[in-house]
């Protein structure tokens, strides 16, 4: 029995194989004494990922992913740490510490709420061919145009007009504190317990691997409300992290390479059904941050077409799930926002999305435009989607012919600015302008004018932001030499022991925020680890909640190479070099910040007086240095 929590994280380690775990999800090629292929966790044309066998670590040199074969399992399968860890735990027969014992009860917990889940979904499905009330909800489904085939496909039940007919049923096998939590069951005003879902259609939802975790539940009857009923969250279902439908779709995602994301059930049991197996839909909630990186790990190109009603809601809601697309994915680059050929084939432009939204005539939802002209027609409207920035712009200019006062087409045109300026390329704001400008009837000069004030002035704040990303540019080396010195104590063939290279690092010598947890963490560890390797899966342990620090760590890690096979003499030397370059990096900051003060109060002859001679001891300093 491992000791603790830390101590299964160890033994789980000892039997990863980085090169077995990653193979299983990247086709890896020998190079050297390591391996590369494309990374998944960005649109990867090249192999940009190493894998260092050796040193047990993955880094990609493109999207900076990075780290141990433990993270990378966490990450490719985009689920907590936690249930991963206890799956190859599992999975390689390590028991868990007793402590730890209602984490393994919460397993157990969850398996038997799927198992309910699974049952409960066979009883709807009964219910639908054999309750005396399930006339009226085949009338429904056949109104929709679903065949019994469809209902068998989709597990689609019924739950009767009864208080406790699943209860009883599901009692049987299950205590009541499950049926509660799966939210199969309610406490009634008595104290007894009653179904949850009664005299509704009955959707089941499972999660991405088929199982059973909610339900979605249509009402009937006129004036039965709310119209759906959902599932609240528990430990199996998290409706922010689930999508409807990915679970047969997620293959032709992968196959097509691009999703179509709906808004309701029917809506996606109407596209499956009728050969637009892609689609998918959020179970009662709005796109969120989860369901874009789970849609990610099957479409390699991001290619993702929104789908909602054709209504003002349904408009609003492709501007929300867009915004909430591009926020998320924007460190991976660009949305896609051209068409021409000339620009979208060059191999050099990497998307980070490409966003197009599927609008089917006024007035029809996806369900009721496939039901009707069938999945074949509906495909041509995917097949001829356009970009997310046509579709907006064509929103607006659908509206051009009511804007006939100066001050309604100004309007209009802030409308359209509001879009166009938040497009990076240049060449490509420019033709959009040239061709608004053309169907608006306003001057391009004036427009260009009116776009290049809007991009200027996103505020007074954004050049602030933009001096701040020069700053840090111009310490980008000041923070690889603070990575070098920590990379020290990583070296695997080391010469000098921990203790020892803490007295070579003066303190205070690490000053990145970042660099000082990982610094700290360090510290914190060699008072009971003596050897780099079990350094450096503690290391990993530690930071496996955090990305950016596990993304920090494998470039440290990295850089520990170069003070590879160095006697004492020489590694002693290498770091105090190290040490002087950054206490210079250090003292020219300090400087500058003194001219820039001078500069500031030079009116004031005292206090220019006393910052002169702060910086002339600033300067004789650094000149002592040399």
């Amino acid at each position: 029995m491992a000791n603790s929590f830390e101590d299964v994280i160890s033994q789980i380690k000892d039997r990863l194989d980085i090169v077995d775990v990653i193979s299983q999800y990247v086709v890896l090629k020998k190079n050297g004494a390591n391996y590369i292929g494309l990374c998944p966790f960005h649109n990867d044309k090249h192999p940009s990922m190493s894998v260092s066998p050796t040193r047990g670590i993955y880094k990609c040199f493109s999207c900076g992913a990075g780290g141990d074969a433990l993270n990378f399992l966490v990450k490719i399968q985009n689920r907590e740490y936690k249930d991963v860890i206890l799956e190859l735990a599992e999975k390689f027969g390590i028991e868990l510490p007793n402590k730890y014992a209602k984490t393994s009860d919460s397993k157990n917990q969850k398996k038997d709420m799927m198992k309910a889940c699974e049952k409960a979904a066979k009883f709807f499905s009964m219910q639908l061919k054999s309750a005396d009330d399930a006339n009226k909800a085949i009338t429904a489904l056949r109104k929709r145009g679903i065949s019994d085939e469809i209902v068998d496909k989709f597990h689609l039940g019924w739950a009767t007009n009864k208080y406790d007919v699943l209860y009883k049923e599901l009692k049987k096998e299950f205590n009541d504190d499950i049926l509660e939590k799966a939210g199969l069951i309610l406490k009634s005003n008595s104290g007894g317990w009653i179904d949850r879902f009664r005299n509704r259609i009955i959707i089941p939802i499972q999660n991405e691997n088929g199982e059973f975790v909610a339900f979605g539940a249509r009402a009937v009857d006129e004036g039965q409300n709310p119209k759906y009923l959902n599932s609240s969250d528990s430990l199996i279902y998290n409706k922010s992290k689930i999508l409807y439908g990915l679970n047969s779709a997620k293959d032709s995602i992968k196959t097509e390479d691009g999703v179509v994301i709906m808004e309701g059930y029917f809506d996606v049991i109407s596209a499956q059904a009728n050969g637009v197996e892609n689609a998918v839909a959020s179970c009662g909630t709005a796109l969120t941050p989860e369901h874009v990186k789970l849609l990610s790990r099957y479409t390699k190109s991001r290619r993702i077409y929104l789908s909602f009603d054709t209504d003002s809601a349904g408009v609003n809601a492709t501007k929300k799930g867009s915004s909430v697309i591009k926020e998320t994915l924007s460190t991976l680059g660009d949305v896609k926002q051209f068409d021409e050929s000339h620009i979208s084939s060059n191999a050099d432009n990497k998307y980070a999305c490409e966003i197009r939204v599927v609008s089917p005539p006024q007035g029809k939802d996806p369900d009721e435009f496939i039901r009707t002209m069938g999945g074949e027609a509906f495909k041509e409207y995917i097949k001829n989607a356009p970009l997310l920035i046509d579709f907006l712009l064509n929103n607006i200019l659908k509206d051009k012919n009511s804007a006939k006062t100066p001050q309604e087409k100004a309007e209009l045109v802030s409308q359209i600015i509001d879009i166009l300026k938040d497009v990076n390329n240049k060449i490509i704001q420019t033709e959009y302008v040239k061709m608004v400008s053309a169907i608006v009837d306003i001057d391009e000069n004036a427009m260009l004018k009116e776009l290049s004030r809007a991009s200027n002035s996103i505020n007074y704040q954004g050049v602030e932001i933009k001096k701040q990303k020069n700053v840090t540019n111009s310490s980008q080396f000041e923070q690889k030499v603070q990575k070098n010195l920590l990379s020290v104590f990583l070296v695997n063939d080391s010469s000098l022991s921990f203790q020892k290279l803490n007295e070579l690092l003066p303190e205070n010598i690490i000053q990145d925020e970042t660099l000082i947890i990982v610094k700290n963490t360090i510290d914190k560890l060699i008072c009971t680890i003596n050897n780099v390797k079990e350094l450096t899966k503690a290391l990993y342990t530690e930071f496996i909640e955090d990305d950016r620090l596990t993304e920090i760590l494998t470039d440290i890690v990295e850089l520990s190479e170069a003070f590879s096979g160095l006697d004492s003499d020489e590694f002693e030397r290498a770091v105090r070099e190290n040490v002087v370059r950054l206490k210079r990096c250090y003292q020219e900051k300090e400087a500058e910040i003194m001219r820039q003060k001078y500069k500031q109060v030079n009116d004031d002859e005292i206090e220019a007086l006393k910052i002169q001679m702060q910086l002339r001891d600033k300067i004789k300093l650094r000149t002592g240095d040399k």
